[in-house]
């Protein structure tokens, strides 16, 4: 039998290179040969979005359009919005009881994003116990295999705690372990050279962005600040035009000519920049083409069908679940 995979994202804005490189490609080259299951997290989002409810739902459309742009197939993978599939929401639930407020404080990956998004002791539990959610969504499709970042990597170390207690609490084999498959890529930079790619600090590269947005995002790169003139020697490593020619120029030879020449003096950043410009925009093409053919219809439908296929599966788990538990 196949293995099941478990992804997905949180709609709170459009997909981006990072997320190309980090996730989505990963995903179109798993889906041939992996039961792949995607989740747009919108109930996830809300747990720190929750006074912004209306930017969540204008963005799964987006989410999704974006998924099949970059060649996710519907036939392949099942995408599905969270909220729909209701199973979830009651595993939450029980879940929750098998985890203690201390071990969900004790979360590395929540205690630094508490610390990043300034919340002190105002603390939403919906956000504190958002991975016990994120075991409820693992563990109802049966997942083998979550592809996460290293950041990540607690939220599974927490899925299986539950798993591993459940099927132990009530003497079943009901819940399945599930593995960490981290991404061979390392993650984007921003265009800032400060901060990874990202949909907050608007200093990533959009997936449908136009070639005005690409061009003006990639002159506004961050190079190198001591590289003033073009015959300068110049620092690569710190160069952030150098860094996404890394991700998506795939003539090894000739980037590392340049990297040579660079470090040397005698390139100067607009060569550089109007190359990347060429790579990107001929990466971005087959992306724009397929958005081309998108309707709403199509999404609409591919939604639905998701949805009723994610919350038979899902629902199947659960009643497995409240079997054992003497529910039913």
């Amino acid at each position: 039998m196949m293995k099941t995979i478990l992804t997905g994202d949180r709609p709170t804005g459009c997909l981006h290179l990072g997320h190309y490189i980090g996730s989505l490609e990963n995903r179109i080259n798993m889906q041939h040969d992996f039961n792949t299951f995607i989740m747009v997290a919108n109930v996830q989002a809300l747990t720190d979005y929750y006074d912004r409810p209306e930017l969540i739902k204008s963005q799964i459309f987006q989410v999704v359009e974006d998924y099949l742009a970059v060649g996710i197939d519907p036939d392949k993978s099942t995408i599905f919005v969270q909220s729909s599939v209701k199973p979830l929401f009651e595993m939450t639930v029980y879940f929750l009881n098998l985890v203690s407020l201390a071990r969900a404080q004790q979360n590395p990956t929540i205690k630094d994003e508490i610390k990043q998004r300034g919340f002190k002791e105002s603390i939403p539990c919906g956000f504190l116990c958002y991975p016990i959610s994120q075991a409820a969504d693992i563990t109802a499709f049966l997942a083998d295999l979550v592809p996460v970042g290293k950041d990540q990597l607690p939220m599974i170390e927490q899925t299986n705690e539950i798993v591993d207690k459940f099927n132990s609490l009530y003497r079943c084999d009901v819940l399945k372990r599930c593995e960490a498959v981290l991404s061979s890529n390392s993650r984007l930079i921003g265009i800032d050279g400060k901060n990874k790619a990202s949909k907050s600090l608007k200093n990533a590269i959009f997936l449908n962005d136009n070639d005005q947005d690409l061009k003006d995002k990639i002159f506004s790169m961050y190079t190198d600040p001591a590289h003033i003139k073009v015959s300068d020697p110049g620092n690569v490593s710190e160069n952030v035009v150098f860094k996404y020619l890394d991700a998506f120029y795939h003539d090894v030879s000739h980037l590392n000519d340049l990297k040579a020449h660079y470090s040397k003096g005698g390139l100067g950043d607009v060569y550089l920049k109007n190359l990347l410009f060429d790579v990107l925009k001929t990466f971005l093409e087959p992306i724009r083409e397929r958005r081309s053919r998108i309707n709403q219809t199509d999404i609409i439908e591919i939604i639905s069908e998701g949805n009723k296929k994610a919350s038979l599966i899902a629902n199947n788990t659960l009643q497995k679940m409240q079997q054992v538990m003497c529910l039913v």
